[in-house]
């Protein structure tokens, strides 16, 4: 604290995501939500505010901001924009603000650990280390206004600016921060193909893998993400009315999924502090409806490749906050529709199932377009997605873990042994090893292979077949093994396929 004349200057100290925060001199916290703090930040002068800054999640990011403002008893008004329609951005804003209003209790948070809970019908969570009397403390020191507008917002900033000075209400404080270290195998980087018959198998079978043999590397927002590059996700029988498992263990509801699914068919406009929509990139932005362009290609088309969507702006987009989708492709082979779309940077924990059920939707939108203007029978096929940067965030740690341990196991023991690769069968004839490739349902013979060593077999096979599911080929070189065994030991040993050896009596 700096004393100029009869002004008294603050500054503002960040122990956590201090990069992504606008600083002042005063004495008043601006918190935005979803809107960008620079639509707010522009329209006042740096002494009338302590900080600006966006608040996106109720369970992760309250917890962090909380200890901000024990680092910062200067702050003495709190000002929370509830502006934007998005769900989960009106949850943190209003979660935050229950916390001053109505207090918190003992609880257990969404990872099992116990905390203080804020008392809200929007889950948000305090570490248990704070003391309640800090907490309780910070809740009758500091004044809060909540605004609907950025108009509405700047007016109580500048209100508390023209009041008189005060005191900081106590000493600075700091609480450690519990860290969660993830073990990692060692795994390719670039290149990974996950496949489920749901996006919320896909998505649980995604965070395993990041979570398994991701790289840590630094992100752009104070922090630290567990990263693979180049992964492909294929989801291949989602149901029309998006999976719901009870209990819902992804990280959306139904409500946030209808205005989101909106952002994306819609060419809705923006609200002040909202750079863009996905439906406005698709719709409007580059003076042409992508969407309709693509409906109309493919109907008249079927077998078109250059039904192509582009969101990503070169005359704007190498600034702040270009769009992490970039490109979707609609292709119609055999009279299914499949979508494949490229995001350059994907939040796998947080926003991928999002993402994946706005596509879908925009994939059945296409579809019965396409039906019901040109009567061609489609049905839909795999929604594709490539995630340049497949990341979870540091924060996100422990919530992925969590949703690994209850439901990997399951969706790992009902996957489904098919493999596109085919079949293969194998036996024991005139002294040696036959095996015979396969094509998955029909059964038709494609290949066969024959010989006495099961690794001379296993290697032909791999170089004929190297799309060959993980599992399946260890399957196969199990069995080849057993088959050697029982070839070397003459008639000692029956080999059957799938069955263990048995020795003759």
């Amino acid at each position: 604290m700096t004393a100029v004349g009869k002004v008294t200057q603050f500054q503002y100290t960040a122990l956590y995501k201090p990069n992504q925060l606008i600083y002042g001199s005063g004495q008043t916290a601006v918190i935005t939500g979803w809107t960008v703090k620079q639509a707010i930040a522009k329209h006042l002068q740096p002494r009338e505010y302590a900080v600006v800054g966006q608040l996106y999640s109720p369970t992760r990011g309250i917890n962090l901001l909380i200890r901000n403002l024990l680092n910062n008893p200067h702050v003495r008004f709190l000002v929370v924009l509830n502006a934007t329609k998005e769900d989960k951005n009106a949850g943190a804003g209003t979660c935050l603000l229950d916390f001053f209003n109505h207090g918190f209790e003992k609880g257990v948070c969404d990872t099992g650990r116990f905390c203080w809970r804020i008392r809200s019908s929007i889950p948000g969570y305090i570490d248990e280390v704070i003391p309640a009397n800090v907490l309780q403390k910070l809740r009758e020191c500091i004044e809060i206004k909540e605004a609907k507008s950025i108009a509405e917002a700047c007016d109580f900033v500048r209100t508390f600016a023209k009041q008189e000075t005060l005191e900081p209400w106590g000493e600075e404080k700091e609480y450690p921060m519990p860290k969660a270290e993830p073990t990692i195998l060692p795994g390719e980087r670039y290149g990974h193909r996950i496949e489920g018959k749901t996006i919320a198998e896909t998505w649980v079978k995604i965070i395993h893998r990041i979570k398994t043999t991701g790289t840590i590397r630094p992100t752009g927002y104070d922090g630290q993400w567990q990263e693979l590059i180049d992964l492909v996700a294929i989801v291949t029988e989602e149901p029309e009315d998006f999976y719901f498992p009870e209990p819902n263990y992804l990280p959306i509801d139904r409500s946030f999924l209808q205005e989101y699914i909106s952002q994306v068919l819609d060419d809705s406009p923006t609200q002040e502090g909202v750079k863009y929509t996905y439906g406005q990139r698709l719709r409007s932005w580059f003076g042409r409806d992508q969407i309709e362009q693509v409906i109309s290609r493919l109907g008249q088309d079927i077998d078109s490749a250059r039904a192509v969507m582009s969101l990503w702006d070169v005359s704007k987009d190498g600034n702040d906050s270009p769009p992490c989708l970039n490109h979707i492709w609609v292709r119609i082979v055999d009279n299914e529709l499949s979508l494949t779309a490229t995001f350059r940077s994907n939040d796998m924990f947080s926003a991928w199932p999002a993402n994946a059920m706005g596509l879908r939707a925009l994939q059945r939108h296409i579809r019965d377009e396409i039906i019901q203007r040109f009567y061609h029978q489609l049905k839909i096929g795999p929604l594709i997605t490539i995630s340049q940067s497949a990341h979870i965030y540091d924060d996100c740690w422990e919530n992925a873990e969590k949703v690994i341990q209850s439901q990997y196991p399951q969706i790992y023991q009902q996957r489904d042994y098919a493999d596109p690769a085919g079949s293969f069968v194998i036996i024991v004839q005139d002294n040696q090893i036959l095996v015979e490739h396969m094509t998955p349902g029909s059964g038709e013979i494609v290949n066969c292979y024959s010989g006495k060593s099961a690794k001379k077999l296993y290697q032909q096979i791999a170089a004929d077949c190297p799309g060959l599911q993980v599992e399946h080929a260890m399957y196969l070189g199990t069995e080849l093994q057993k088959a050697e065994i029982a070839l070397s030991m003459k008639k000692e040993f029956i080999y059957e396929q799938d069955k263990l050896l048995k020795m003759i009596k």
